[in-house]
């Protein structure tokens, strides 16, 4: 069973994680494609996860599989499933303010895994519970208890879909200073929940501006 230290990151519900090291124990590097419709309003957000291949290995042992090195999306169904029940708890690690009021998202559609490359990709769609229009809306991806580590894919790492008129750009993470550091090295002794709110000072960013 895993320990509730080791419990923020989805695809860990089936697996025993040891958690002797330092946070973050996962590494996540990510595409995000952000929804409008055609009348301007955001409507979702489109994401594709893939997991560092020391942690894809160990996430497929156990999974039936027909060809060996080889995992369809099928075979990869049940997986999924659990991966998007789990993560609801954590928001999904994304978050998002319209003209900065905060807006809420319903549940996962679309999702499915990818096995490739020897990694493993989680594709998912985020819908908003209700369409929402701003000048200024930003998207933060990040996990609040900062098990997992999440990094902006070098190649095309966020994309717009529907909103001709409207600009999106996107902020790294500002590197840990020696005191953040030194919080980071504490965490496995004392770790973070969801509700926290600690994870947000290593927030990816994205910024949508519409006029």
């Amino acid at each position: 069973m895993i320990k509730r230290s080791c419990y923020s990151a989805a695809i860990l519900l089936l697996l025993s994680v040891n958690c002797a090291e330092a946070h973050p124990h996962v590494w996540v590097t990510f595409h995000s494609e952000v929804l409008y419709a055609a009348d301007g309003t955001m409507t979702g957000v489109r994401h594709a996860w893939t997991f560092d291949d020391m942690f894809s290995a160990y996430a497929i042992q156990g999974i039936s599989h027909a060809k060996k090195g080889q995992y369809t999306r099928e075979e990869l169904a049940s997986f999924a499933q659990v991966n998007v029940d789990s993560l609801k708890e954590y928001g999904y690690f994304t978050f998002a303010r319209a003209d900065g009021k905060k807006v809420k998202f319903s549940d996962p559609v679309d999702y499915w895994l990818e096995y490739k490359n020897a990694a493993l990709t989680l594709h998912f769609t985020l819908p908003l519970k209700a369409a929402a229009t701003a000048k200024a809306m930003q998207i933060e991806v990040y996990d609040p208890t900062i098990f997992v580590d999440f990094e902006f894919a070098k190649d095309k790492p966020v994309s717009l879909s529907g909103a001709p008129q409207c600009n999106l750009t996107y902020d790294l993470p500002h590197q840990p200073t020696a005191a953040e550091q030194f919080r980071l090295s504490q965490l496995d002794s004392d770790p973070l929940d969801a509700s926290s709110t600690y994870g947000e000072t290593f927030a990816n960013k994205m910024l949508v501006k519409c006029p």
